[in-house]
């Protein structure tokens, strides 16, 4: 752990969120098709299809896929290392926050597809916590469990741990 005077207001900090235009493109024609169901329905007092919903199911329907885009829009993955640690925010699931003597090391590493973006147990990472992309921060703790954070500055957070806490940083993962 850090001691220098120096270090105490050392920080990296990174937000994700889901940006992946495919992604939005499906939630929004979700969304649109649930407004357009309820506008022929409710208002036109027409069907909506071949074999329409309830009104209450289109109501339903509509209000899933307003859930869906608002769950997709607050879901962030928040990463913070200082002096004291990491902290990590999977928001609205899981918060880790791991002080540097819990910490055996670190590197970053090209973790490949692990079944899909979120929350994937079970890898040979331990748990990944990911948005996009297919690299991140392996962490070994010295309990011997393991996880692995995703980040899209995989340059300037291995610049940041190297240059700061180079202790912690294992080139072998």
């Amino acid at each position: 752990m850090p001691t220098d005077q120096s270090k105490e207001h050392i920080v990296f900090e990174e937000e994700q969120r889901f940006n992946q235009w495919w992604l939005w493109l499906l939630l929004l024609g979700l969304l649109g098709s649930a407004i357009y169901g309820m506008y022929q329905q409710l208002v036109l007092g027409e069907p909506f299809g071949s074999k329409p919903m309830s009104d209450n199911g289109i109501v339903v329907y509509f209000i899933f896929s307003v859930a869906m885009v608002v769950f997709f829009r607050w879901m962030r993955l928040y990463t913070h290392i200082n002096k004291e640690g990491v902290s990590m925010i999977f928001a609205p699931f899981v918060t880790k926050k791991i002080a540097w003597d819990e910490i055996k090391n670190m590197g970053i590493v090209h973790y490949g597809f692990v079944g899909g973006w979120g929350i994937r147990p079970y890898t040979t990472y331990g748990t990944v916590y990911n948005i996009s992309g297919a690299k991140g921060l392996a962490i070994n703790l010295e309990n011997g469990n393991k996880f692995l954070i995703g980040s899209q500055k995989n340059d300037e957070l291995l610049q940041f741990i190297a240059t700061h806490f180079p202790d912690k940083i294992n080139s072998a993962l």
